[in-house]
């Protein structure tokens, strides 16, 4: 499903730092994951402002087509385009036939934003049995991004975006129990999942040493969006909850400024393996830097995702 977009010709504010991406996307191509709503959704529709060719990697085909016409609605219609592809970070199928589509079919890809995530639901496995949200959230796209990397290569100067959590705090790597058939915690799984994009982010920045790729991660802080559709709220406390999200969260477009700051903007051009919040580079826990830990979960998620070397 293709749909033209027009850029809206009007600059974007990065947390002070006011730069023009007018039509800086211009024939360049994007791969977002989960683009069809919250941060995924407010990242595509800034792509297309700029005239960026989006392809919009989602699982629910229904729900992305009614993201898109609010997203035509938002943007304004004429030149760009945006395509959706199905794409399930739940199975290793789905990864692989997308990205058999996209090597096929797509000369190039500028960018690749791994923005889709699943944040603390019940104890449930993928297609594959890996536990949800270390299975969605690392291990997808671990996969899908192995697998377009050569296309990326080919791109390049080109960029890798991934976004995880500041709640990679609580998060422990446990090598023991990745996937969490010991014991579950649907929190602590959440951060092992978002402490373990970090890692394969500092991993992944090592190994993309002069290739003209950059990878770098962010943290978008607390925005109001539906990640957080498995958490209970007591039915009375709702209208607070609401009225209170709207007072302290972030917009999912100000949720999305540092994803796309780092998709497009010239200040980072070269940086490599650092992670970024309000558009500025974090000091990250030395768990998240760990050169040992990194390589061995590389390691290990290349035998769970069954890459053959």
């Amino acid at each position: 499903m293709i749909i033209p977009l027009i850029s809206l010709n009007r600059p974007i504010t990065f947390y002070g730092n006011s730069i023009f991406c007018l039509k800086m996307m211009r024939g360049k191509t994007i791969v977002v994951t989960g683009a069809n709503s919250g941060i995924g959704k407010a990242t595509t529709v800034e792509m297309l402002k700029q005239q960026g060719r989006v392809i919009m990697a989602c699982r629910d085909q229904v729900r992305a087509e009614e993201a898109v016409r609010e997203i035509v609605k938002e943007a304004g219609q004429d030149n760009g385009e945006v395509l959706i592809k199905h794409l399930d970070l739940a199975s290793l199928k789905s990864v692989q036939t997308f990205c058999e589509e996209i090597i096929k079919e797509e000369p190039r890809i500028d960018v690749l934003i791994n923005n889709a995530g699943i944040y603390q639901c019940p104890y449930t496995k993928t297609e594959d049995g890996f536990e949800m949200q270390f299975g969605v959230n690392h291990l997808g796209h671990f996969l899908l991004t192995h697998l377009l990397l050569e296309l990326l290569k080919q791109s390049a100067p080109s960029r890798i975006v991934v976004v995880s959590s500041k709640l990679y705090k609580y998060g422990e790597i446990n090598f023991e129990d990745l996937n969490s058939e010991q014991s579950y915690d649907k929190a602590f799984a959440y951060g092992r999942s978002k402490l373990a994009n970090l890692l394969f982010t500092h991993e992944l920045a090592h190994r993309l040493a002069d290739t003209g790729v950059t990878v770098n991660a962010l943290t978008p802080g607390i925005v109001r969006t539906n990640l957080g559709r498995h958490i209970q709220i007591p039915l009375l406390a709702k209208p607070l909850f609401n009225l209170a999200s709207r007072a302290f969260f972030k917009s999912p477009q100000e949720g999305a400024q540092t994803s796309v700051y780092l998709a497009c903007s010239p200040d980072v051009e070269g940086v490599q393996g650092k992670c970024f919040a309000n558009c500025q580079p974090q000091e990250l826990l030395p768990k998240a830097t760990d050169e040992d830990i990194a390589k061995k979960l590389w390691d290990i998620s290349e035998v769970m995702v069954r890459i053959t070397t």
